[in-house]
């Protein structure tokens, strides 16, 4: 009997047309998961607190639990998935992150809080090394950014939908019940990421067409063995992607956490006001994610270099928010509300091209690595910039000073990207 022809048995087997959206798919729906399981706990804070009798000194250190945990861990998530694979290491995380929401459920006393909130924090650092590296992985170069764009709009759908979902829930069976059912989610997550997530030369459902166009502009990485943090952070591309996100993070951080009091104390809106106002807010941020991903493809397309097509993207948003900023000196709440939304969509448009030079310039065994470094270094930026100094500049002198002068922190940014990584071009570590 012959054997059929390689080209016979390729035809023959089943594939799934665009696999590579149906990855990022997946990557979308565990960032939604990611923020969902975070938000829970400010939903519910009013409740908890005076169940639990939680000072307003013990609910911050129950937040710096998270981020301080958060921020340590990103660091070794990065290596840690660059060491054992993508399939796998985020695999590990999701797991570990929905045990963690999970066990806020067994909480008795601040302290138990304080402590899952720590736990539930090193596990999520593993979130965004792992899609990252992920996208490297799946798509050319031309598509990254918007695929990157894509999943990175999972916070903000996260944030719009969550909250009611969690009131409706606490109401039907109360505010432990809540933590178990969001953080149920990541198990058929899980189920369909592992049965789904293979690289792109040995999947068994990817078209041969699909594997050659991701393939197609690969760069030769040479040995892709993992290696350490010292191999990466002896290259000044590392430094300049990672201070670029420890002075723009703090943006993003300080709305999130001093957003709602801006507007309640200075702009006097009411909780009805801040509910309507917040979802625009955020549905903004969510544009801008998406269409800041999809504009350096586009511009690929029409014939520009690489390096141009990143560049000028994120010049544009960085020039956008000294623009934003402006918000602090309207007069109309209309439009404050229009140039906050300025602020959330440049920044999120600026994030999505800021994570996309990871898998420029670097080759994917470190890709992970490197986007844990920075992540570190922009949740430190965060604690101290988005909420030990906001916490002293508001009491004394108010929020027009601090709104103003984040307007300028991308332009810092972008300036850092300039120099440290210079042309883009892919290095060899």
């Amino acid at each position: 009997m012959d054997n059929p022809s390689p080209s016979a048995s390729s035809s023959s087997r089943t594939t799934i047309p665009h696999l590579r959206w149906s990855i990022c798919a997946l990557l979308f729906a565990a960032t939604t998961i990611n923020y969902v399981d975070r938000i829970v706990f400010s939903v519910l804070i009013p409740v908890i607190r005076q169940e639990m009798h939680i000072s307003d000194l013990q609910y911050g250190y129950i937040n710096g639990a998270f981020q301080g945990a958060y921020t340590a861990a990103f660091f070794f998530a990065g290596r840690f998935i660059d060491r054992i694979g993508t399939r796998l290491g985020f695999a590990v995380s999701v797991a570990l992150w929905s045990l963690a929401a999970a066990f806020h459920a067994l909480a008795r006393a601040p302290l138990g809080l304080g402590f899952w909130r720590a736990m539930l924090g090193v596990a999520e650092s593993g979130n965004f090394p792992g899609a990252v590296k992920a996208v490297a992985e799946w798509f050319p170069q031309r598509e990254r950014s918007l695929a990157i764009g894509l999943f990175n709009a999972g916070p903000t759908f996260a944030s719009v939908i969550g909250p009611p979902v969690i009131v409706w829930i606490l109401g039907l069976w109360g505010w432990r019940a809540c933590f178990l059912v969001t953080a149920s989610l990541g198990l058929p997550w899980l189920v369909i990421w592992l049965f789904a997530y293979h690289l792109p030369g040995a999947h068994p459902f990817i078209s041969e067409s699909e594997r050659n166009h991701i393939l197609s502009d690969r760069a030769d990485d040479g040995d892709e063995t993992p290696v350490g943090w010292l191999a990466a952070l002896r290259h000044k591309q590392t430094w300049g992607f990672a201070l670029a996100k420890f002075v723009t993070d703090p943006v993003w951080w300080f709305y999130l956490y001093w957003l709602v009091p801006y507007l309640y104390d200075v702009r006097g809106f009411n909780l009805t006001e801040i509910s309507w106002a917040l979802p625009f807010v955020y549905l903004m941020a969510g544009v801008g994610s998406t269409w800041g991903g999809w504009l350096p493809g586009y511009l690929m397309r029409k014939g520009w270099p690489l390096a141009k097509a990143r560049k000028t993207t994120l010049g544009l948003f960085a020039a956008m928010m000294p623009i934003a900023g402006l918000s602090a000196l309207a007069s109309r709440s209309a439009l404050a509300i229009a140039l906050l939304s300025l602020a959330m969509f440049a920044h999120q448009g600026w994030s999505s091209n800021l994570f996309a030079t990871t898998s420029d310039v670097f080759p994917n065994k470190v890709v992970a690595s490197v986007t844990g470094i920075g992540g570190t270094l922009g949740g430190l930026g965060g604690i101290f910039l988005s909420t030990f100094i906001p916490g002293i500049v508001v009491t004394y002198l108010g929020y027009t000073p601090l709104i103003l002068g984040f307007g300028f922190f991308h332009l810092t940014g972008f300036f850092i990207v300039h120099r440290l990584m210079g042309d883009m071009k892919r290095i060899v570590v």
